[in-house]
């Protein structure tokens, strides 16, 4: 069975996509190569605003939730923040995003720093993204808040 992509909450049609649909999305929101957006990162990606026009995100939507169950890890972002920068990176050399480029799916936000809001860091990029939900209000997020948290999950992670 391919992994999915759930997109849900404050959208008119919550969606169940995978990596052949997240190709199939107009080419104006492809991105072939993603190293265009950082040369440290290497994979096909579809452009947020693809993914929300698809699903219809609604007005009333204001956060962007990202969870990865892979790992429990769950960013809770302001959309208005990302909606222009964000990818969604879902293939590598004509196949699926392997697990350890932090596939079936990772979140990407291109130069978050330029974002200019303390809730986008470098951990709103998301590896093993399973679904997105947006959301009225902030939602679940488990990020690191210090130097030393930060530190210990890289260690995890490996």
């Amino acid at each position: 069975m391919a992994e999915v992509l759930t997109i849900d909450g404050e959208v008119a049609r919550p969606l169940k996509l995978d990596a052949a649909e997240l190709a199939e999305i107009a080419p104006a929101y492809q991105v072939p190569d993603v190293s265009v957006l950082d040369p440290k990162r290497t994979g096909r990606a579809v452009r947020l605003p693809g993914l929300l026009e698809r699903a219809g995100v609604r007005e009333e939507a204001k956060w962007l939730n990202l969870h990865a169950e892979a790992d429990d890890f769950h960013a809770s972002i302001p959309l208005d923040a990302v909606r222009e920068r964000a990818v969604v990176i879902y293939s590598l050399d004509g196949g699926p995003l392997p697990v350890k480029a932090g596939g079936p799916f990772r979140f990407f936000i291109a130069d978050h720093a330029a974002c200019k809001t303390h809730e986008i860091d470098e951990c709103a990029n998301v590896k093993f993204v399973d679904r997105i939900e947006l959301s009225r209000e902030r939602g679940h997020d488990n990020r690191p808040h210090d130097e030393a948290e930060h530190a210990a999950l890289h260690e995890r992670q490996g």
